[in-house]
C-alpha cells in the first residue's frame, strides 16, 4: 500500500476512534433540577465562549428570571468590552424536557414580535452545586461551555470537581478559559488553573 494511502487510512481510523470515544461520553443533564433556585445573577468563571461573546473582554454575567410563558426563562447576558463599554443581550430559554431536567435551549433572535427557536442553542447543566452556588453548563457539540457561580471566585477543590465533570462528559478541559474579572486579566486554561492549585 502506498505511503500516502496508508497515512490516509491511519488518519481516518484515528478520526473514527476519536468520534466513537466522544459519542460514548454523553452530555447528561442534571435531574431533580429546581428552576426557581436557578434564577438570579450568575458570574462567568470560565468558558469556551460562544460566537456571540466575541466582544466580551471581562466581567461576564448571566441573569435568569421567570418568563412570561410557562416553563420559559428570561435571559440577560452582560459583559464589558475591551474599552469598558457594557454590552448586553436579551433572550429567552425554554426547557427541552420536563422542567426538573436541566436541559434547555436559548435564543437571542427576536423577529416580528416573537422569539425564533430555529436559532436556539442547547444549554445543558451537567453539574450543579447542592446549594445552587455554581453550575457547569455544556453543549452536546462540546464546542461551548460555561462555568457559572454566584460569587466571583470558586475554591480550588470546587474547580477540580467541575473539571472532572467536564472531563467525564468528553471535554478537553484545557479549552475552558478563565474569564477575567478586570481589564487585562489572564485567560488561564482550566486544566492549568486546577494544576496550579494542587
Amino acid at each position: 500500500m502506498p505511503v500516502a494511502r496508508t497515512l490516509c487510512a491511519v488518519v481516518v481510523t484515528t478520526a473514527i476512534a476519536a468520534a466513537t470515544a466522544a459519542t460514548a461520553q454523553t452530555v447528561e443533564p442534571v435531574r431533580g433540577f429546581e428552576p426557581e433556585r436557578y434564577l438570579g445573577q450568575w458570574r462567568q468563571i470560565a468558558a469556551i465562549p460562544a460566537w456571540f461573546q466575541d466582544q466580551c473582554a471581562y466581567d461576564v454575567t448571566a441573569t435568569y428570571n421567570r418568563g412570561d410563558e410557562p416553563d420559559r426563562l428570561r435571559v440577560l447576558n452582560a459583559c464589558r468590552t475591551a474599552d469598558g463599554t457594557l454590552d448586553q443581550a436579551i433572550g429567552r430559554a425554554r426547557f427541552t424536557e420536563a422542567p426538573d431536567v436541566a436541559a434547555l435551549e436559548v435564543t437571542f433572535v427576536r423577529l416580528l414580535g416573537g422569539w425564533r427557536w430555529f436559532a436556539a442553542g442547547d444549554y445543558v447543566v451537567i453539574a450543579l452545586d447542592d446549594d445552587y452556588r455554581w453550575s457547569a453548563v455544556a453543549h452536546p457539540s462540546r464546542d461551548y461551555a460555561w462555568i457559572l457561580a454566584r460569587e466571583p471566585e470558586l475554591e480550588p477543590a470546587t474547580l477540580a470537581e467541575i473539571e472532572a465533570a467536564y472531563a467525564a462528559a468528553g471535554y478537553d478541559t484545557c479549552r475552558l478559559l478563565r474569564t477575567p474579572r478586570r481589564p487585562g486579566g489572564a485567560e488561564t486554561p482550566l486544566c492549568e488553573w486546577t494544576a496550579e492549585a494542587d
